[in-house]
């Protein structure tokens, strides 16, 4: 049956050209931008969730930025304390041709003095942006690392801490402990108080260490030799830290080997210790501790190979292992810095590559779907232009 009122040819023909007509739109839309969701209408999830995940990749930009800071820090850190460990075998080199009776020791002494002025001319010069790892000004900083997002979607941040280390020269105080029957005093405005007792011909050395700090270190020179303790978080937290002190204090001058002394630990009497001459000559022993003004590299302000060659060279000694295991360590948080520098590099470039794959249009698809909607958009128009003649042919009938 042929209506000249409800066209039902027609109807369908405008229908499947709207259709038609719709995913032409769309795919014009992707090729035009160059995205499959462009936004929250075409899919809302996933449209929701590549918002999410950029919003974290253009932090990581911030992120890289910092890595980036902390690791030229890192690195002019460790380059100064390289060339303080040089400087410091130089001065070892000076110190060991001054081991000989037949050498001029005043002008060795002069070169020692002139390193020793050259290394706090890198110490205060190894600063980046203001910041220096190496003159005691900074305990401890901290770099951000990553970003972290957990599935519940809490996001949090991850940091690299990055210790300094003091390598000002300060002061040590020297305090003459036990030669022969001379008896000498001393107290330590930083951390320790020394009280010699020569009343019996034994010398007593009474550590007060209550008010020692984690880190702080008194040394111990006997016969050219050194001993050495370091304050330790055990110590400050033990009932006694003096006994702790002056124990760890006579195992190391025990490890020395001294002839004729003895060191004796007087649990009784807290933080005390007996040095007693056992030989007919005279033993000296020297006690050195830091002035509150002390860092780490302190002890070249002892060194004077016009009065004690022998001593020099250990404490020279002690000194480069000090260098030495501060630049190990700049070394390695150095490589652990840039090891994070790069993943989070490709962790950014792999969640962009995420992105894209999420919302990204085919290209080669869209091209052939939208050749294949324009012919059915052709053929569409032209199925509605028959619909549309259809009622006319009845006016065949009243002919």
């Amino acid at each position: 049956m042929t209506s000249i009122n409800t066209n039902n040819g027609a109807m369908v023909a405008l229908k499947t050209l709207k259709s038609i007509n719709s995913n032409l739109g769309a795919t014009q839309s992707e090729i035009a931008t160059g995205k499959k969701v462009s936004s929250s209408k075409d899919n809302a999830a996933v449209w929701a969730i590549s918002k999410v995940m950029e919003s974290d990749a253009s932090s990581f930009q911030g992120i890289s930025d910092s890595l980036s800071l902390g690791e030229s820090t890192v690195a002019v850190a460790r380059q100064a304390s390289e060339t303080v460990t040089d400087l410091l075998t130089k001065m070892k080199d000076k110190i060991v041709s001054a081991q000989g009776e037949n050498v001029d020791k005043a002008k060795i002494q002069t070169d020692i003095d002139a390193l020793t002025s050259q290394i706090s001319s890198v110490v205060g010069a190894a600063q980046f942006n203001g910041l220096n790892l190496l003159d005691g000004s900074t305990a401890t900083t901290s770099v951000l690392s990553s970003l972290n997002r957990d599935s519940s979607g809490t996001v949090s941040t991850a940091t690299i801490s990055i210790s300094g280390v003091d390598f000002s020269q300060g002061s040590y105080t020297a305090v003459d402990v036990f030669s022969g029957s001379t008896a000498g005093s001393s107290t330590d405005g930083d951390s320790l108080a020394i009280t010699l007792d020569k009343s019996t011909g034994t010398g007593d050395m009474i550590i007060d260490a209550s008010s020692m700090a984690l880190g702080d270190k008194i040394s111990v020179s006997v016969g050219g030799k050194t001993a050495s303790y370091t304050m330790t978080q055990d110590d400050l937290d033990s009932a006694d830290p003096n006994n702790n002190v002056a124990f760890g204090l006579k195992n190391a001058i025990d490890k020395l080997g001294v002839s004729d002394l003895t060191v004796d630990f007087d649990g009784a009497t807290s933080g005390t210790l007996n040095f007693t001459n056992g030989g007919t000559s005279d033993l000296s022993v020297t006690a050195q501790y830091k002035n509150a003004d002390a860092g780490d590299l302190a002890l070249l302000s002892t060194i004077d190979v016009t009065s004690d060659a022998a001593t020099a060279l250990d404490n020279i000694s002690t000194l480069i292992a000090t260098a030495v295991d501060a630049t190990a360590a700049f070394g390695s948080m150095e490589s652990r810095i840039q090891s994070q520098s790069s993943f989070i590099s490709d962790l950014s470039s792999t969640m962009k590559s995420g992105i894209g794959t999420l919302t990204d249009a085919n290209m080669e698809e869209a091209s052939a779907r939208l050749q294949a909607l324009q012919t059915q958009q052709q053929l569409g128009i032209q199925a509605l232009s028959i619909a549309n003649q259809a009622p006319s042919s009845i006016m065949s009938l009243f002919r």
